[in-house]
């Protein structure tokens, strides 16, 4: 068979067009997605200092919480749990909540991606959008800067932050700064059940970490206290009393780490004397702990 010439292929005008438009349509949901993968990327608005340090040093929130497994071998490290004047079961745990990629996600509603935007509201994320006070950045008139910010609630929080009140005492702890986190709280608490609101004044520097969260500061009985926060550096000063949760974005709109891992497992600590045993063989925190280079010594039980 003789083999063609290229002048012996004839292209229709049609046949170019239609390649065209296919190439044009294939550049456009290239770029669409590239977008989105920035965009998950991409830190959330006012996240501290030390959420970039946990990532940098390598640490990866557990795919999912496990209640626990009463055959679990023991561990060949001993913790020890400093004694308090604990009241068994009469003394309502006490669950210290994280805000930002733990309850909800926040970007500066300027740089938030338009693709990410519309793909968390259209997959049914609930959103709204707030206007905050900055405490450092001033107008040409002296009045404070107002940021704008578009927030996404984690899937679930209403019903969670219901149902964690009816046998749980709920504090908010955040990093980030109050003219910030005050009117977003204010949003989401529709039912008033946070008893208690800490804000970055309230954390403490380490020679490990800025912007640690001493749970000291919210209780006294840390047999009964519990911190949920996707960053664990916020708790290395009472490793055996974190939860490390998963961390929320807007690319994840079919979350169900709320009601379906950590509510389960706040419900079991509750029924418990000491929460401390129970998340130290879950997580093995204070090993995990030692391995980023922070000694016991640092520890606060």
């Amino acid at each position: 068979m003789a083999e063609l010439t290229q002048s012996d292929v004839v292209y229709s005008p049609r046949s170019l067009q239609v390649w065209k438009t296919f190439m044009n349509c294939l550049a456009f949901f290239y770029r669409i997605f590239l977008q989105i993968l920035r965009a998950v990327g991409y830190h959330p608005l006012l996240s501290s200092s030390s959420a970039k340090a946990a990532a940098a040093d390598g640490f990866r929130p557990l795919p999912s919480i496990e209640l626990l497994d009463t055959t679990s071998p023991e561990s060949p490290t001993t913790v020890e749990i400093a004694s308090s004047a604990v009241e068994g079961r009469s003394q309502r745990l006490k669950v210290v909540l994280d805000l930002d990629e733990t309850l909800v996600c926040a970007y500066e509603t300027s740089s938030l991606p338009a693709a990410l935007r519309n793909h968390a509201i259209e997959a049914g994320l609930n959103w709204f959008e707030l206007e905050c006070l900055s405490s450092d950045k001033k107008e040409s008139d002296g009045k404070p800067k107002i940021n704008y910010v578009t927030v996404f609630e984690r899937p679930g929080l209403h019903e969670f932050l219901e149902q964690l009140s009816k046998f749980a005492d709920l504090v908010l702890f955040t990093a980030g700064l109050e003219g910030y986190a005050s009117p977003l709280v204010d949003r989401i608490d529709t039912r008033k059940v946070l008893s208690n609101r800490l804000y970055r004044p309230s954390t403490v520097s380490t020679p490990y970490r800025d912007h640690v969260k001493d749970l000291l500061s919210t209780s006294k009985n840390m047999s009964r206290t519990v911190i949920v926060d996707n960053n664990p550096f916020s708790f290395l000063l009472q490793p055996s009393n974190g939860i490390p949760c998963i961390a929320f974005s807007a690319g994840q709109p079919n979350d169900t780490q709320l009601l379906d891992v950590i509510l389960p497992l706040l419900k079991q600590l509750s029924e418990e004397e000491d929460v401390r045993p129970t998340l130290y063989d879950r997580f093995r925190m204070p090993e995990w702990f030692e391995k980023q280079g922070i000694p016991p010594s640092c520890w606060n039980p």
